[in-house]
């Protein structure tokens, strides 16, 4: 990915208890249409997932979560959508299933360490995959986190799960790497984590930030669920000009239009002239 692209994931929750709209998108007719929509706002990857890992979440069993992404899966594949699909799952076997169905991209909030047959599963497919940190599980990561240096820490987790994830074969080209915001973070550390991005981009790789919607935006500003995309939009805005280059959001069409102008901008920026006379 060159400078001044930027790529868009979007949300397809087929939850009933995901943070932002668990049990929307439930009826795979209406996450198909979903996707659909999304695709049309400038979504170039569609993020289907069958387990909530808001925190506190509790797990699913494989065969539950095969149950309620594969037919969204085969669907959007039927709807002859362009965006790629990605399957968002720490499970080997779901992620092999949603591979036969049509999906080319892994998103796995464990890094490989959920299930000790993923990393095969995405080598053997030949798959994209993001790699993201999280610590703890969902169930526990909220529970007091710390860091002596959030960054260097989250920075030196992702630099060793790219190294075992190439070591099992997965193509360095093939990987993302996630920092994990509100993922085992507090909103200092999501905030520091945003500031500094431009350190985790020193891995080579191209950098995914999932800030929509989350309550760290809800702290900082008062507002509620369904109140902050204006937030989401300005976080999304700081982590491109700090090289994030891939956002995995749940309003596309808004947030495509602020990384538009913000691309533009820096563009303008990184090729004025350098010698100019007033």
């Amino acid at each position: 990915m060159s400078d001044g692209e930027f790529t868009l994931m979007g949300v397809i929750n087929v939850t009933p208890d995901s943070f932002s709209d668990g049990g929307r998108y439930l009826n795979p007719e209406a996450a198909v249409a979903h996707g659909v929509r999304l695709e049309a706002e400038g979504a170039a990857i569609l993020d289907v997932g069958g387990e909530s890992t808001r925190p506190g979440a509790a797990e699913v069993t494989a065969e539950e979560e095969l149950r309620r992404v594969l037919p969204v899966i085969e669907a959007l594949g039927a709807a002859r959508v362009r965006a790629r699909v990605s399957i968002d799952t720490s499970k080997a076997a779901v992620a092999a299933a949603a591979i036969d169905a049509g999906a080319s991209m892994v998103n796995d909030v464990t890094a490989l360490r959920g299930d000790p047959h993923m990393a095969e599963v995405v080598a053997d497919a030949g798959v994209d995959c993001c790699l993201m940190h999280m610590l703890g599980n969902p169930r526990t990561m909220q529970d007091d986190p710390r860091y002596d240096d959030v960054v260097a820490e989250v920075k030196a987790f992702l630099e060793a799960r790219l190294a075992v994830a190439t070591a099992a074969g997965i193509a360095e080209e093939r990987i993302l790497l996630d920092p994990g915001i509100g993922f085992g973070k507090t909103v200092e550390h999501n905030l520091e984590l945003l500031a500094r991005l431009d350190e985790l981009g020193e891995l080579g790789r191209p950098v995914v930030v999932g800030t929509s919607n989350k309550s760290f935006l809800g702290r900082l500003t008062g507002r509620a669920l369904g109140e902050r995309l204006p937030a989401t939009i300005a976080s999304c805005v700081l982590a491109y000009e700090r090289g994030a280059r891939v956002f995995r959001v749940h309003e596309v069409a808004p947030v495509a239009d602020a990384l538009s102008v913000a691309a533009a901008t820096v563009a303008a920026w990184t090729t004025r002239p350098t010698n100019t006379t007033r």
